[in-house]
């Protein structure tokens, strides 16, 4: 059997850059192209995490970790195995890139900057002998006996190749899923994922930059509980307990054209008598002093103002006057206060999807297709997405890396 001589990657993003290094890695005699359609690479690792790029999570223990993905979950356990968390930190480390872990295990370059982890691809790409091919998008792909065809575009002479790795990301008008489709895979179609709420013309807006730290959110009339910090924006709401909701309750949404209610309970407590009776200590400590000014749980201020205000209490009414009835009802709010959905926000450039290739269609120990010996997939192409907090990328170097291995060897 014959080697793989020559190998396309198709897409400069974090799966398809770490799949052409693998793939030169692992068969450094091999002349391997990566092909990106647009004028710059790793853009979306540009972005990331506010410009400092969210590399990995730090959770090693791969169940906990799989439990991040609303989509692919079970299926990536296998894959984690066989490249993980731990792999990905090591990887980067050992090239030079100083990494921290936060608080919250969100994984970053210690020097707060995303070029760090994109110099560091660069630099590997240039040190193997990647070549890098820009504006050159794919318009058809067809198969030949054992070669690969790829036109990119109606004038350019086609390309051929032993092996190609598609990671073009999972943008919904991708015209690339109705080719892989008609190659025989299953396209699950594509939809948004992490997104914010609106909630137009709520006055719960003009809170805008107030934070909770931990809050519970439940999507009324599905099974979607989340929890964690909320960020109550100019729009409607975000922050992690809002984009996690969004993730596992992305088909369902879009089903009810993102138009649905929300529970929000900003104390993250669902024991009302608990609650209840913590209530009645702030009023016996302090009696005198107004429900309105004097915090009963560690909320920020103008957020208990404007829960104050929503239960109609006067600004001036005292806790010695508040009253049971009422108490138990501020209570009710703080635990369970409703809001109505109209519409989502997503940010264009970190634009997260559900859908793809399915994994039904992907030999997952190698990522290569089912249907189309020679071809592989990496990255949000294929029908995996996840939470935020670094775990997106974590898929995307895995597969990435699993793909570029090319096991089978191409007569």
């Amino acid at each position: 059997m014959e080697k793989i001589k020559k190998v396309a990657v198709i897409g400069g993003g974090a799966a398809g850059f770490f799949a052409a290094l693998s793939a030169k890695n692992h068969h450094p005699e091999a002349s391997v192209i990566l092909f990106e359609k647009t004028s710059k690479v790793l853009a979306k690792v540009k972005i990331s995490g506010g410009g400092r790029c969210n590399v990995t999570h730090a959770t090693s223990d791969i169940n906990t970790l799989c439990k991040a993905y609303p989509r692919g979950g079970k299926q990536l356990r296998n894959i984690f195995y066989r490249f993980n968390t731990t792999d990905t930190q090591a990887w980067f480390e050992s090239r030079g890139v100083a990494l921290k872990t936060e608080a919250d295990g969100r994984v970053f370059p210690v020097s707060n900057q995303s070029q760090s982890i994109i110099d560091c691809l660069l630099k590997e790409a240039a040190q193997l002998g990647v070549d890098i091919v820009y504006q050159a998008p794919v318009t058809r792909l067809t198969k030949e006996k054992e070669s690969w065809k790829i036109q990119f575009s109606k004038e350019a002479q086609e390309q051929a190749f032993d092996s190609v790795i598609i990671a073009t990301g999972g943008n919904p008008k991708l015209q690339g899923f109705q080719w892989l489709e008609s190659l025989g895979h299953t396209i699950v179609a594509p939809l948004p994922s992490l997104f914010t709420f609106n909630i137009p013309e709520d006055p719960i807006t003009q809170l805008m930059g107030v934070a909770v730290e931990h809050a519970k959110v439940k999507i009324k009339g599905h099974a979607i509980e989340t929890e964690g910090a909320l960020l109550i924006t100019h729009w409607g709401m975000s922050g992690p307990a809002i984009l996690k909701a969004s993730a596992f309750g992305a088909p369902a949404l879009a089903e009810c054209q993102y138009h649905f209610e929300i529970q929000v309970n900003w104390v993250g407590e669902r024991n009302t008598e608990l609650l209840f009776n913590q209530l009645q200590a702030c009023a016996s400590e302090h009696p005198q002093k107004a429900v309105s000014k004097q915090k009963a749980f560690p909320l920020p201020q103008r957020l208990w103002q404007h829960l104050v205000e929503k239960m109609e209490i006067n600004v001036d009414k005292k806790w010695i006057d508040l009253g049971k009835k009422k108490g138990r009802q501020l209570v009710e709010l703080l635990s369970n206060d409703s809001y109505t959905v109209s519409g989502k926000t997503t940010f264009k450039e970190e634009f997260v999807t559900c859908g793809g290739v399915a994994l039904e269609s992907v030999d997952l120990k190698t990522m290569e297709s089912k249907t189309q010996k020679g071809l592989y997939f990496a990255g949000e192409v294929l029908n995996i997405d996840a939470i935020t907090g670094g775990y997106n990328f974590q898929s995307a170097w895995a597969t990435g890396f699993l793909a570029g291995k090319m096991r089978r060897e191409v007569k």
